[in-house]
């Protein structure tokens, strides 16, 4: 399948290139204390650490349902991001209005048996999780085998929705590009066209676990997929830039991008979120005008 062919798309490279110049150096008249707050509220705040423990998760998820106590005006992070088996611990522990959000399916390398990631999947809905993020099945993808990847991403659908249609509530799906191994434009728009046509309710950059994570170019090529996709279906598409954001004015970059291409449409946390570890006490000191440690 030539899904730029399909949807009529080919990315422009120098015109990329001068929309994100003119976005970079823009910057500043962004920057307002609303954008900041809205950035906020479009947070997964995550910990994907290997010494994480339920503990650890636990005190995360404190700080989440406090929060409020010592920000009053600030609205929450749109969920908590923790590994699959980390589900039933967030759940447990939240008291405040956020999503419980995985990552799954053998994250986040993708290597595995589909069997495997399908059941890792099921576990963490059960145990939970109202937002699954997968990665693209590189294994396939990278091989040119686009149906192989595709059906990977139409049976966690498939799973997803058949145990959180038995527990009456809906799940969306988040699937991750990995754009800094998919390298060119052509490549990331060929995978952002197949992630959402096998049923992505987002798609995201990247894991943070590779050399290369998010960039505003791979940032600028998802979206105008999405607007094409848009345009020909009608099904609007999230978008969820992670990996090596890490500032307030990355929070704006990624920001401005969706403005520009997708409008206010998309920016709520229902279609735009940001991957974070880091950010969250960056965007709280920029308002703040002074050096916040939250998170």
């Amino acid at each position: 399948m030539d899904y730029l062919t399909k949807y009529g798309y080919a990315p422009d490279q120098e015109a990329i290139a001068r929309a994100l110049e003119i976005i970079a150096t823009s910057l500043e008249s962004v920057a307002s204390e609303q954008v900041y707050k809205d950035c906020f509220s479009m947070m997964d705040l995550t910990t994907l650490k290997t010494d994480d423990t339920p503990a650890s998760v636990e005190k995360l998820v404190a700080k989440v349902n406090t929060f409020n106590e010592t920000y009053p005006e600030w609205p929450l992070p749109a969920s908590i991001c923790v590994y699959s088996n980390f589900a039933k611990t967030v759940k447990a522990a939240r008291k405040a209005d956020f999503n419980i959000t995985v990552v799954s399916a053998c994250f986040p390398s993708s290597q595995s048996f589909l069997e495997v990631k399908l059941k890792e999947c099921e576990m963490a809905v059960e145990q939970g999780a109202d937002e699954v993020d997968i990665v693209l099945a590189l294994n396939a993808f990278l091989a040119g085998d686009y149906e192989a990847a595709a059906e990977e991403i139409r049976q966690v659908r498939k799973c997803i929705d058949e145990v959180a249609d038995r527990q009456g509530r809906k799940v969306h799906l988040k699937v991750i590009l990995e754009t800094g191994l998919l390298r060119t434009p052509e490549r990331i728009a060929q995978a952002s066209f197949l992630a959402m046509e096998a049923g992505a309710d987002f798609i995201k950059t990247s894991t943070g676990k590779v050399d290369v994570n998010a960039t505003p170019v791979a940032a600028y090529v998802m979206c105008e997929c999405i607007a094409k996709y848009y345009a020909v279906t009608g099904k609007k598409i999230g978008f969820k830039p992670a990996g090596g954001i890490s500032s307030a004015a990355d929070a704006l970059c990624y920001y401005s991008i969706v403005a520009s291409i997708l409008g206010k449409e998309w920016l709520n946390k229902d279609l735009f979120r940001f991957g974070v570890s880091r950010v969250a006490n960056s965007i709280l000191s920029a308002v703040e005008q002074k050096t916040v440690s939250y998170y």
